[in-house]
Order: structure tokens, then C-alpha cells, then sequence
């Protein structure tokens, strides 16, 4: 049976009705406080895309794209995305977005390697945003502010949607704290990365690891990270490598810690460069994208993928995401749910 994490007295306060109704406000609710708060404006996003134009998102790098081939394009094939972090920068510039502002869309992916679970499902859907920045604006501080507005929207939605429903009680603190996944190591030396984390946000609720993608003095990463858009190798003013990182809140109902949001400052020339030579992919210096960047046709962005049935699940009270979404689960894990009383959509 694929891994399922068992809450412990776990008991559904909405019934499906309200479930429905729940997800609705929350995903109206959040993504409108989203743009307002980093100025972003709404564009439609692919499904899939080319092939070969390093568009696609390759997450760690070793996950399959779901891909078919295009009849009136001569085979051509396309590929069902995994996330729009490569393709809303050159929106960015399609668009000419002026500094300061942005864009934002509902993404929706298929991830066929994704590991089943109460968290991971086949299919993915997120709020994903990217908006453009200054040279000056390359700096952690930049960052902790961004976040920190992000986090006072996700509190927001948590405050309607307990007032709704007044059977669910809010549980995230009033502010975020930051750590770098460095600080962590030397907190925890002899814990999994996982184990760090669930620690870090036992103790504060709410968290945002800085430097995800690098290689900490153990000679390992946190968690991996494509080289070619977050900038994971710049050294930032507090001399650890790093601008970009994780949302992550301690949730009771699991008793875990929970990633909300992935996100970063994304790469210039310079940490392209650096990054696809530390994971030997220098390559991909060629393909369009990369082109695009390397020939400045690109502006300096920010951005990030918030999940939209995460967000759900967890602003609800929910133990598993199939309760919010409908996907495939095997047999074993919905009759094991089902008993659990967690019934998956």
C-alpha cells in the first residue's frame, strides 16, 4: 500500500456540501487577496507544452512529464507540464509587466511519479504567480517580505473560513519565522531532512527554509531543486547560499508539517550559469529558454506555486487531499481511508 499517514481521532466537521462550498470560498477568496497583495493580474495557462524548449519545469530533475504526440504539428511531441515556473517569466516579457507587478494563474498538472499519500496526488493544482523585479531587489530581505505577505493572505482566508464555519478553530500563529535549511542541519545534525522539518514546525507553527537546492556542509541537499529557476547559489547577506525556499506549517490534524508554497527569486545570467554547471547540466544553455535568458529577453522575476488543494485541505480540516480533490487513489488506500473516516472524492 502506497504511504498513508493516520491522524489520530479523526473526525470530518463539514460534510461533503459543505466541503464543496468551503473550497469555493476559499479558492475565490484567497487567490483575489493574493493579487491585490503582489499586484498580480489573471492569465490563462497551458495544459502542455512543447517539448525540447525547456519550458516545462523539471522539478528535481528525475520525475517523467506526461507526454503524447501532436498529429498536425508531424508527431511533434508535447508535454503535460509539472509547473509554469519557466513559462511565466517569458509571459512576463510577452506581456511587458512593468517592475512591481505581475501575474498570477490557476495551473493544473499531472505528475505520473508523484508517491500517493494524505499529501501527493496525481494531480496537482496550484496558484502559480511570478512577478517582475529590480536588480536591487535580489536580496533576502525581498524575499522575507514577499513571504511575509503571502502568509498574511493564507491568515486571512484561515479567519473567513472559520468564521463560516464556526466548528473549525484557527490554528496558524501570527507570523511566519525564517530559518535557512544550514541553521536547520546544525539544529537537528541527526535528523532527514523531513524529520527537520516537522521539528522546526512543532516548535513554531509556521516557517519559511531558506536555501533549498544547494548543498548544505553535510554534502547533502534539503530537497532538490531544478538549476534553472529559482536561485539557489547566490550567497545572500546573511553568508548562506540562497534566495529562494518553503512555506511550510506544523499541522495538528496529521501531526506533520505541511509545504504550502515553493518559491523564490528567480535566476539572472550569472546563477543560471553556476547552476547548471553544479548539476553538470550545461546543456541546456541551448535550449529556448535558457536563450532567452542568456540574451536578456527576460526580466528579473520573483515567483512561486501555492497549492490550491493543500491550501484547501488544510484551512478545512481535512486528513487527506482526496477529500478535496478527485483523482486516482488505489483500491487498498480508498478502503483504508474509507475506514478511517476519510473518504476519498
Amino acid at each position: 500500500m502506497s504511504k498513508i499517514i493516520y491522524p489520530i481521532n479523526y473526525k470530518r466537521l463539514l460534510d461533503m456540501r459543505q466541503t464543496e462550498q468551503g473550497i469555493k470560498l476559499i479558492k475565490e477568496f484567497f487567490q483575489q487577496n493574493l493579487s491585490t497583495e503582489l499586484r498580480l493580474r489573471r492569465v490563462t495557462a497551458p495544459l502542455f507544452v512543447l517539448k525540447g524548449l525547456g519550458i516545462n519545469d523539471d522539478l528535481n530533475g528525475v520525475e517523467r512529464p506526461v507526454s503524447f504526440p501532436i498529429k498536425d504539428l508531424g508527431d511533434a511531441r508535447a508535454e503535460v507540464v509539472h509547473s509554469l515556473a519557466k513559462w511565466k517569466r517569458l509571459t512576463l516579457a510577452e506581456y511587458q509587466i512593468e517592475r512591481g507587478y505581475g501575474v498570477y494563474t490557476d495551473m493544473n498538472a499531472i505528475r505520473a511519479d508523484e508517491e500517493l499519500d494524505n499529501l501527493h496526488s496525481l494531480y496537482v493544482d496550484q496558484w502559480d504567480w511570478e512577478a517582475v523585479i529590480a536588480r536591487e531587489d535580489r536580496t533576502l530581505a525581498f524575499l522575507r517580505n514577499v513571504v511575509d505577505r503571502i502568509y498574511a493572505a493564507i491568515r486571512r482566508t484561515e479567519y473567513l473560513t472559520c468564521e463560516t464555519y464556526p466548528q473549525l478553530k484557527p490554528f496558524l500563529p501570527e507570523k511566519i519565522h525564517f530559518i535557512h535549511a544550514e541553521e536547520l542541519l546544525r539544529m537537528y545534525p541527526d535528523k532527514t531532512p523531513k524529520e527537520r522539518e516537522d521539528a522546526i514546525c512543532e516548535a513554531y507553527g509556521a516557517v519559511f527554509i531558506i536555501g533549498i537546492g544547494s548543498k548544505l556542509s553535510n554534502g547533502e541537499k534539503h530537497d532538490g531543486r531544478a538549476p534553472d529557476y529559482d536561485d539557489w547559489s547566490t550567497v545572500a547577506e546573511n553568508g548562506l547560499k540562497g534566495l529562494n525556499g518553503d512555506i511550510l506549517i506544523w499541522y495538528p490534524v496529521l501531526g506533520h508539517s505541511i509545504e504550502l508554497s515553493s518559491m523564490g527569486i528567480r535566476v539572472d545570467k550569472e546563477s543560471l550559469l553556476r547552476q547548471l554547471k553544479i548539476e553538470g547540466q550545461e546543456e541546456r544553455e541551448q535550449l529556448y529558454f535558457h536563450q532567452q535568458l542568456l540574451q536578456d529577453r527576460l526580466p528579473l522575476s520573483i515567483g512561486g506555486g501555492i497549492g490550491q488543494s493543500r491550501l484547501c485541505m488544510v484551512l478545512l480540516h481535512k486528513a487527506h487531499v482526496g477529500e478535496i480533490q478527485a483523482s486516482i487513489w488505489p483500491d487498498d488506500m480508498r478502503e483504508e481511508c474509507r475506514k478511517l473516516g476519510m473518504p476519498l472524492i
